[in-house]
């Protein structure tokens, strides 16, 4: 997992290659796993109306997950975003409810297209318990019904309606970590340069800055904003992956990798941005600034088609003078904590919690 494993020279050049080596850790479930991988296949294949009739279940939790109602309360709120759609947030805290807490805004994975705020559960639970903050997570829209920017735009408006309902949720308004995971993580990136509340709240989509949230919260000037978490992050459209600058070979290299391949990840593509633009909101890897940041975490999967997407975005970060950490899970594939007795998959989670709890030492505590 460490930072110091992530390069190795090959005699072909590629500083990334070994990282997709599975962990034997990994082939303990991967017989298992494999019979699913046809069925997945299969499924993304269906036409749209066909694939909602499917349910989708969340993510199992681990054995020591904290349980509602004795670890954590979870309520349920309504946002009301800007074109007038209301979308559920799933608010997470802390048994023990105390004001001026930090706001962790957990946005989930799920390709865009599936998914809901329960995907991001083990995380959530564990920052609520362990860094006594408030975790909101928002069933935004979904494409190909709900385009891209309706999941960023969702997105924006419901983390200015945390801050605006800052009182009621019990946490302080200038400490906010944006987050999520794969589609999630691309969502937050963005978000970053939000402009200054006094300003018109435009649409996103008329926004050129950089990319999501977290660049859209620094070009906006949105206040209170201390760091991102993004785990095994999409970072770039496979069409518009600038190689010329960064290595790019894990999108081939792990295309048939288990749980999410090259196949599916072009579908999302497909779904979320049907246009195929280069549009630096959607692939916050071609923005045209990275400096004014918050710090980062950044995790990412060796064996996963968007290794080096995650890679090559971390790189870009720390050389504009952001504060990044960096872990990297060599030989598992993409959202491997779906199997959350895997020694790594508990890492993964805690590593989500210490660097808030770092990042909050740094920052006044909690």
């Amino acid at each position: 997992m460490a930072t110091e494993e992530t390069t190795s020279s090959t005699a072909n050049g590629r500083r990334y290659e070994h990282l997709s080596s599975p962990d034997p850790v990994w082939l303990q479930v991967a017989e298992k796993h494999q019979v699913l991988e046809p069925l997945a296949d299969k499924l993304y294949s269906l036409p749209i109306e066909e694939f909602r009739k499917v349910p989708y279940k969340p993510p199992p939790l681990p054995a020591n997950a904290p349980v509602i109602g004795k670890d954590v309360a979870v309520e349920q709120a309504e946002i009301t975003v800007r074109d007038g759609a209301k979308i559920a947030a799933r608010i997470c805290r802390p048994i023990e409810r105390k004001d001026g807490s930090v706001l962790f805004f957990n946005i989930h994975g799920g390709g865009w297209t599936v998914g809901t705020p329960e995907t991001e559960e083990a995380v959530s639970r564990q920052v609520a318990v362990q860094n006594k903050a408030v975790v909101v997570s928002i069933d935004y829209r979904r494409a190909p019904e709900y385009p891209f920017p309706y999941a960023l735009n969702d997105s924006k408006d419901a983390l200015l309606w945390c801050k605006d309902h800052a009182k009621s949720l019990g946490i302080d308004p200038e400490r906010l970590i944006i987050g999520g995971g794969s589609a999630g993580a691309n969502i937050a990136s963005p978000i970053l340069p939000l402009y200054p509340v006094t300003k018109p709240r435009t649409n996103i989509a008329t926004v050129t800055q950089a990319a999501a949230l977290s660049h859209i919260a620094r070009d906006e000037g949105i206040g209170g904003i201390i760091g991102q978490v993004l785990n095994i992050p999409v970072t770039c459209h496979p069409d518009h992956f600038p190689t010329s600058k960064y290595e790019y070979h894990s999108f081939e290299q792990n295309a048939g990798s288990p749980i999410v391949n090259a196949f599916r990840m072009r579908k999302f593509w497909g779904f979320y941005l049907p246009t195929a633009d280069a549009n630096p909101l959607a692939s916050p890897l071609l923005s045209k600034s990275f400096t004014g940041l918050p710090p980062a975490l950044v995790q990412v999967a060796g064996m996963d088609p968007l290794r080096d997407e995650g890679l090559a975005y971390a790189e870009e970060l720390k050389a504009n003078g952001v504060d990044v950490v960096l872990n990297v899970y060599k030989g598992l594939p993409h959202a491997f904590y779906i199997y959350p007795d895997l020694p790594p998959s508990a890492r993964y989670t805690q590593s989500v919690v210490d660097w808030i709890e770092q990042l909050l030492a740094k920052t006044g505590g909690q």
